[in-house]
Formats: C-alpha cells, sequence, structure tokens
C-alpha cells in the first residue's frame, strides 16, 4: 500500500464548445501527469459550460467520443483521471431520464482506461446571487441523483467524490469519511461572487471537521456574458492548511499527499473518537 499520492487540480474557463474544451484541457492534463500526478481532477461543466446544451450533447454522437478521449488520455498517461462533470441522459442503475434533464455525472477512468465508476450530484444549485446571472436554478436541466454516496480506490488511498454545491452540506462528508475517505474532490463551478465569499472556507472548514484532505477543483473567468467563476483550485490539508492553490487563471497544479499527515492529525486531536451525536 502506497502512503503518498500526487494529485493534480485542472482549472479551466469552458465554454459551450466542446471540441475547444476538450483541446485546452488535453496537454494541461499531459503537463500534470508528466510532474508525477496519479489522480488528475478537471472541473465541473469541463466539457460543456452551457445548461441548456447538456441533454442535447449526451444525446448525441459526440458523447462517446468525449469519454473515449478521456479514456485514452487516462491510458497513455497511466493516471485515475476524474471528470469533474459531465452530464448523462442515462440513471446509474441505466434507465433513461424521461423530462428532458440530465444526471450530472462525475466519471472516473483508471490507469488501463476503463470506466471505474461515476457519482451523481445529489444537490442543485437553485439560488439568487448578486452577479449578471442574478440566479441559478440547476433543477430546471438537472435531476438530483440518488442518495449513494461514492467513495473510490486510488493507489490504497480511499478517495471521496462530490461536485461544486454538495460542498455546501457537511453531512455528505461526514457519509464519505465514515466509508474510509481520506482525499475529498470537489470539483466545481463556483460563481465568482459565492466564491469569493465562501469558497475557501468550506473547504478548509470540510479539511479540519474531518481531518482529510480537500481538492477543490474550480472554473475559472468569463464563460459567457454573465457567467463567471471564482477559480482559485485549491488542496487543503487535514489541519486546514492551504498546500496548493491557483490563481483566477486557466492552469493546474501537483502536490503530494500522505497518510502521515492525516495520522498525525488525528492522534493529536482525536475528534472522531469524542464525538457524542
Amino acid at each position: 500500500m502506497n502512503n503518498t499520492l500526487s494529485v493534480a487540480a485542472i482549472q479551466l474557463t469552458s465554454t459551450s464548445d466542446w471540441q475547444d474544451n476538450l483541446l485546452m484541457a488535453k496537454p494541461l492534463i499531459e503537463a500534470a501527469a508528466n510532474e508525477g500526478a496519479r489522480l488528475v481532477v478537471l472541473p465541473e461543466n469541463v466539457f460543456l459550460f452551457n445548461g441548456k446544451a447538456m441533454r442535447p450533447l449526451a444525446e448525441s454522437d459526440d458523447q462517446s467520443i468525449i469519454l473515449r478521449a478521456m479514456s485514452d488520455m487516462a491510458k497513455d498517461c497511466g493516471i485515475y483521471l476524474v471528470i469533474g462533470s459531465h452530464p448523462s441522459v442515462v440513471r446509474e442503475g441505466g434507465s433513461v431520464i424521461e423530462d428532458g434533464r440530465v444526471r450530472q455525472v462525475s466519471w472516473v477512468f483508471g490507469p488501463d482506461g476503463a470506466f471505474l465508476e461515476r457519482y451523481d450530484k445529489i444537490h442543485l444549485f437553485d439560488a439568487a446571487v448578486d452577479d449578471k446571472a442574478a440566479s441559478y436554478k440547476e433543477s430546471d436541466f438537472i435531476e438530483p441523483g440518488d442518495l449513494s454516496v461514492k467513495v473510490i480506490d486510488v493507489d490504497g488511498f480511499k478517495v471521496g467524490l462530490s461536485i461544486c454545491y454538495d460542498l455546501r452540506f457537511p453531512e455528505l462528508y461526514r457519509e464519505l469519511v465514515a466509508l474510509g475517505a481520506e482525499v475529498l474532490l470537489v470539483p466545481a463551478a463556483f460563481t465568482y461572487v459565492t466564491g469569493k465569499a465562501h469558497w475557501h472556507t468550506l473547504l478548509s472548514a470540510r479539511a479540519i471537521e474531518n481531518q482529510c484532505f480537500v481538492l477543490g477543483v474550480n472554473q475559472c473567468g468569463w464563460h459567457n456574458e454573465t457567467r463567471q467563476t471564482y477559480g482559485h483550485s485549491a488542496l487543503y490539508s487535514p489541519w486546514g492548511e492551504t498546500l496548493a492553490r491557483l490563481g483566477d487563471e486557466p492552469g493546474y497544479f501537483v502536490f503530494t499527499v500522505s497518510k502521515q499527515a492525516i495520522s498525525d492529525c488525528t492522534q493529536k486531536m482525536p475528534c472522531f473518537s469524542h464525538r457524542r451525536l
């Protein structure tokens, strides 16, 4: 069993053109892999930043092209690759969504290119925000996922899956840690306004209260005339320290996390053994 794991965050300014987005993502994935990353995570909406176009893309022949490209990237680079989110018209059990919406899915591919797991976003962002978009209603385009908590194994590390707005619901992360998660992934498209106010606070809080690593992988910049995301992808330690961080431009970072850091934290501050509720 490995005691360390090199993780990478890929930050992008995705648009409504999946081909352009794929061209932007590929060299960053390769660069991170060349720096030793074993687990590479892409942000939410990585290949399509357009809610109204989710269903048409998910139903098109382009869907298989995108997923095959990511499978090939994982195999060619010898990495675990997480598509932060990408729409699917099919639920995890195989049934088709009939009302025109999609599931917002994190797709995980292994170093051999095989599909390993999916996580369907549970919490949907239906909220008012003081920005040019003014309000957001993901439920118009997205069906919430089943209450299914997902933890995958990456070279002996337990990695918990979540997406964006999930970050505001600490009970989900308690469930992930109860299943053994040591690294929590939060691919996101946090708006600039909400990101500036809460992104780092929430990531740090989830790391501190669960005594594990938290990797937040955000979109950045202007995606259209009304939609701006915050960027500032970051990795937090079990003690709540910032281990790596990007700014407000596309890019990536690679950082190696260790089981020893988790052990040191839980030994000094044995919070889980003190829980009473």
